[in-house]
C-alpha cells in the first residue's frame, strides 16, 4: 500500500486563488504556487499536467460555485422574487466568498482559458457557457413572455451586469460590498424589469 499523498489538486487551486487574487493569473508561476502551498515544484507537475490547467481549473471551480447559487435563485417560484433574487446573489456571493470574487471578477476568462486543453476540461467550460444562456433564455420567457433578443438584453442587463459592476469596483478596491448596493440593485431591477 502506498503513502497518501502529501498534496492535493485542491490544495494547489486553492494556492493558485490566493495568488491570483493578490497579483493577477500572471503572480500564478509554478514556483509561486509550490512556495504558497508549501510544496515541491514536481508535487504540482505529479497532480497537474500544466499551469495552464491549474489556472483553467481554478476558473472554472470559481465560477461554478457562483453559478450554482445563482441559478438557485432564478428557480424560485415566483417569477419576480427569483429574478430579484438573481441580481442580489452578486453581492451576497462577494462578501461571503471575498477571495474568489477577485479572481471572477478582476480578471477575464481569457486569463484562465487558454492554451489546449483535455476534452473534459473544454467539455465543462463550454457547458458552464450554455448553461448560463439557458438559465437567461429560460427566465427572460418566464418574466417577459418571449426571448426576443431585446427582451435577453433587457434581463442580463437587470440580473446580471448592474449587479457585477456594482460589485467589481468595491471589489478591485479591496472592500466589501456596503449594504445600499444592494438597495440600488433593487431599485435598478424594479425599473427595468417593471411587471407589463
Amino acid at each position: 500500500m502506498g503513502r497518501p499523498a502529501r498534496f492535493t489538486t485542491p490544495q494547489f487551486v486553492d494556492a493558485t486563488k490566493r495568488l491570483v487574487a493578490r497579483g493577477g493569473p500572471a503572480a500564478a508561476t509554478i514556483a509561486a504556487i509550490a512556495d504558497e502551498a508549501g510544496a515541491p515544484v514536481g508535487s504540482i507537475y505529479h497532480r497537474l499536467r500544466s499551469r495552464e490547467l491549474l489556472l483553467a481549473e481554478l476558473w472554472l471551480e470559481v465560477v461554478e460555485d457562483f453559478q450554482q447559487g445563482f441559478f438557485a435563485a432564478l428557480s424560485e417560484g415566483d417569477t419576480r422574487a427569483a429574478g430579484l433574487a438573481a441580481a442580489l446573489h452578486g453581492p451576497r456571493w462577494a462578501r461571503k466568498h471575498p477571495t474568489e470574487a477577485r479572481v471572477l471578477l478582476l480578471h477575464r476568462r481569457e486569463e484562465f482559458l487558454s492554451g489546449d486543453w483535455p476534452p473534459e476540461v473544454a467539455a465543462r467550460a463550454k457547458r458552464l457557457g450554455s448553461d448560463m444562456d439557458r438559465a437567461i433564455r429560460d427566465f427572460t420567457r418566464r418574466s417577459l413572455g418571449r426571448a426576443t433578443g431585446a427582451n435577453l438584453r433587457r434581463v442580463k442587463f437587470a440580473i446580471a451586469d448592474v449587479p457585477l459592476a456594482a460589485v467589481r469596483r468595491h471589489v478591485a478596491d479591496g472592500e466589501r460590498p456596503p449594504d445600499i448596493v444592494d438597495d440600488l440593485i433593487r431599485e435598478t431591477y424594479r425599473a427595468v424589469l417593471a411587471v407589463r
